[in-house]
């Protein structure tokens, strides 16, 4: 946890009574549900919504192309709120489609060769896992996981020796994986790459919108990230943080196009001086908009505040299922944040989050393909995933350990 949350969490109340239920108001999506999924897919507020509404009746009114050129400085004022929102320069970022399109474009601009070495850790996001696999097959790119701590989480000192004994081309790690509670030292790690002059790759999935990013003091290099989980914008979008020596070093994404380069001879391109290099031309203008909204709409309500409130819902959380025969909660690590992970004797994920939803509450499963190292050390298939977010309150929690019970009972 930051500091700054600490200093929250410790003075008391953290938000008002009144402040929630404004929160809760501009949140329809809570008008007939229960929601603990938004480390899936969170609930969009009002103004993000009004955004994505408003610019389709616009194009719908004008045309595509016209509706792009009439809200250009719209979508300026989005990149910079998004930016700012990480502590980057708007010209730093590139929206994408989604975190993976982010981190793949990230991937394909290291300049690998075959022999060269990849570290990273075992609590990784699946999709990254996979690439680096097909990395490893394609190129002969050697993937080496630095191993985890006694309590869960890489071990720094491992990850420090790795680095410094095989030098390798990228370290890349996810700081929240999607597969359990835990908060990985993101900005250790970068202290160690940046000391090595190595690149570094973070995924922050999941830790956008839930906890203050600021990617200068991380250290990192590319940073990807979505809009639909914690910063509760819509599906369909992301964005990709790159630093200045990435531009410097004249990195771009293997395929780019003609909104990341300029064709200037029959045989020769020229990428755009700046992250602009890793967008594409195709764009959803209406969900870059909304994210920039609900960046916009995390920043007014503070980061820490969010941080230090999801957290302590999770808490909760974690104690109240602890006291739950035939459940065992599963999140590992010194520091946990605000994703709740469990396993239930007798029940699979899948058919626990069809119960809740009969029940209206909005949770998430997983199974062993999800986090292949992990269930596997815990011994488990699976987990069921439940993910608080600011808007919640102690009666969602109250309903959620109501049906689980009811659910479990013999």
């Amino acid at each position: 946890m930051s500091s700054g949350a600490k200093a929250l969490e410790s003075s008391g109340r953290v938000f008002t009574d009144a402040e929630i239920r404004q929160y809760r108001d501009d949140t329809p999506g809570l008008q007939h549900r229960i929601h603990f999924n938004s480390a899936g897919a969170s609930l969009m507020p009002k103004p993000v919504i009004s955004c994505i509404t408003g610019y389709i009746e616009l194009e719908a009114e004008i045309g595509g192309y016209e509706a792009a050129a009439a809200e250009a400085e719209g979508i300026a004022r989005a990149y910079e709120h998004t930016a700012a929102l990480i502590g980057a320069l708007p010209d730093r970022l590139a929206m994408t489609e989604h975190a993976t399109a982010s981190f793949v474009a990230a991937l394909s601009s290291v300049p690998f060769r075959r022999g060269d070495v990849l570290v990273t850790t075992r609590q990784d996001y699946v999709s990254n896992q996979i690439q680096y696999l097909a990395l490893a097959d394609r190129f002969g790119v050697e993937v080496l996981r630095a191993p985890d701590a006694p309590e869960g989480g890489v071990d720094l000192q491992a990850m420090e020796e790795l680095i410094h004994r095989r030098r390798p081309k990228l370290v890349a790690i996810t700081q929240i994986p999607t597969n359990s509670g835990l908060v990985q030292d993101a900005y250790a790690v970068g202290a160690m790459c940046r000391a090595r002059d190595v690149l570094y790759l973070v995924d922050g999935c999941q830790s956008v919108g839930q906890m203050p990013i600021d990617v200068e003091a991380m250290g990192c290099d590319f940073f990807s990230a979505t809009s639909r989980k914690y910063l509760r914008g819509p599906r369909g979008a992301g964005f990709l943080y790159v630093s200045d020596r990435v531009i410097d070093a004249g990195l771009e994404p293997l395929f780019p196009d003609m909104r990341g380069a300029d064709w200037i001879a029959p045989d020769l391109y020229q990428p755009a001086p700046d992250a602009r290099r890793f967008e594409s031309w195709e764009y959803a203008w209406a969900l870059v908009l909304a994210t920039g909204a609900a960046a916009e709409y995390a920043t007014a309500v503070g980061l820490d505040r969010i941080e230090a409130r999801a957290r302590r819902l999770a808490r909760e959380l974690r104690e109240r299922l602890a006291s739950v025969d035939r459940v065992r909660v599963l999140d590992r690590g010194a520091e946990l944040g605000a994703i709740v992970t469990a396993s239930f004797d007798g029940y699979t994920p899948g058919d626990l989050v069809t119960e809740l939803r009969r029940r209206g509450i909005n949770t998430s499963s997983q199974t062993r393909i999800d986090a292949v190292l992990d269930y596997d050390e815990k011994g488990v298939d699976g987990a069921l995933r439940m993910s608080p977010h600011y808007f919640n309150d102690e009666a969602d929690l109250d309903a959620l350990e109501g049906a689980l019970r009811e659910i479990l009972a013999p």
